[in-house]
């Protein structure tokens, strides 16, 4: 019985790669299809398929789409407006151009939490362009702290829609996870965004290519401006969790507490963090009401593909916890010695390597890792393997993702260079963050 269990399992995963890779089915299908394979491989009844899937989608749509909706909102405005690249060009005034290495890591970094990995790559590649001019050294010297910031941000801090699908399905708490990306991703950002691209632009050189690019709206927002609305939601986020884990709730006065519990929940957070938004550049900048409609309505387009990926990924825990095969996995875990962090990194790595997208990496490796997390691994520990899974899901970006291709089109690179400086950061990036977490779980229970 366990081994016909492990096998549903087993074969619904490969059916999952081989729809995606083979014959090109959108991931939010295979996914779902993959989830009655394990219903009826595990003899589940098919009342009970369709309700698990039902249960699943639903306790994970609950909080993913309000979350990811408000934060790709808040990305629109900043996107609109140029926010990235005055975040951006501001760090390298600051700097200098002899940092602009750390200037464009440090804008990437903080730019990629509002706004998706490539839209903030081709906003700020202009900047990346210039410098390389100036200065005459390898492009590499400068895009890959970019890239490495943006990659790092886009997978290991929430309201980007990877570590938020994860800390759901895990039921991690969404400030514990901004907590942790940050201490795990400031020292990968330095080893893969500083130490890596100096070594490698001097064994690869490229120059800036000639590319057409679309220029933003002309009303571009003071760094102030940008730093509050990208710092407002997480400064409360991160506040009401360390008032939580501290146990300071109660010493504080009433309507302390209130505001707090209210702004410092991410709902409340991201919502009062639009609204921040467009009062800034509604008066500040007098943008016109109906085109910030119009941005905001442009800005939620993308994001419809990425929920429904993500509830089907809670369908498919569901399924796993219905037809006990997550207790199955869980005790195969544990017999055979392997860590929750490790198994967690391993899957997440593998279903990366194979079919190239990170989201569906991330997702399937949470739906897998779920069932083993009990009431006993705290909050803290949960959100540490949301990173830990975000690590192996960022592994060596190769041919079969479009990321691989989207950065070979704007450095001017063929495919061995790209493989060459852009992959192997990507590698970098994974086993340092996978190191770091390790690390940092030995001081946490």
């Amino acid at each position: 019985m366990e081994i016909s269990l492990l096998l549903s399992v087993l074969a619904a995963v490969l059916l999952l790669l081989i729809l995606v890779m083979r014959y090109k089915i959108p991931a939010f299908l295979a996914l779902l299809l993959s989830c009655f394979v394990v219903g009826l491989l595990a003899n589940h009844p098919i009342e009970d398929i369709f309700k698990s899937i039902q249960t699943g989608v639903g306790n994970t749509l609950g909080f993913v789409a309000v979350v990811i909706g408000l934060g790709s909102l808040l990305g629109g405005f900043l996107e609109a407006t140029a926010g990235a690249e005055v975040l951006a060009q501001k760090f390298i005034t600051l700097f200098g151009e002899k940092k602009a290495s750390w200037a464009l890591l440090i804008a990437g970094f903080l730019i990629a939490i509002p706004v998706f990995f490539d839209v903030a790559f081709i906003i700020l590649i202009p900047v990346v362009y210039s410098l390389q001019r100036k200065s005459g050294k390898s492009i590499l010297l400068y895009a890959l702290p970019l890239l490495a910031g943006l990659a790092i941000t886009h997978a290991f801090i929430p309201p980007t829609p990877g570590p938020v699908a994860v800390a759901q399905i895990l039921d991690a708490s969404i400030g514990w996870v901004i907590i942790f990306g940050f201490l795990v991703g400031v020292p990968t950002a330095i080893v893969s965004g500083i130490i890596f691209p100096h070594y490698i632009s001097t064994k690869i050189y490229g120059t800036a290519p000639e590319l057409v690019l679309e220029e933003p709206l002309s009303n571009r927002p003071k760094l102030r401006h940008v730093l509050l609305i990208i710092g407002w939601p997480l400064g409360w986020i991160v506040l009401a969790t360390l008032i939580k884990s501290l146990n300071w709730e109660s010493s504080l006065p009433d309507i302390l507490q209130t505001t707090i519990q209210l702004i410092g929940h991410p709902f409340g957070a991201l919502l009062s963090a639009n609204f921040v938004a467009w009062i800034v550049f509604r008066l500040h900048y007098h943008i016109d009401s109906s085109k910030l409609l119009e941005i905001s309505n442009r800005s939620l387009q993308p994001v419809g593909l990425i929920i429904l990926l993500t509830a089907t990924g809670g369908a498919f825990k569901q399924l796993l916890i219905d037809t006990e095969t997550g207790t199955i996995i869980t005790n195969l875990v544990h017999s055979s010695g392997i860590s929750i962090l490790l198994f967690a990194f391993i899957i997440s790595a593998l279903v990366r390597l194979i079919q190239g997208s990170a989201t569906v990496a991330m997702i399937t490796s949470a739906g897998l890792t779920a069932p083993l997390l009990t009431d006993a691994i705290s909050d803290p520990k949960k959100a540490l393997i949301v990173i830990v899974i975000a690590s192996g899901a960022s592994i060596f970006s190769h041919v079969n993702d479009s990321g691989f291709w989207l950065v070979s089109k704007y450095l001017g690179l063929n495919e061995k260079d790209t493989l060459r400086s852009w992959s192997l950061m990507t590698l970098v990036l994974a086993l340092i963050g996978f190191l770091m977490s390790t690390l940092i779980s030995l001081w946490i229970s």
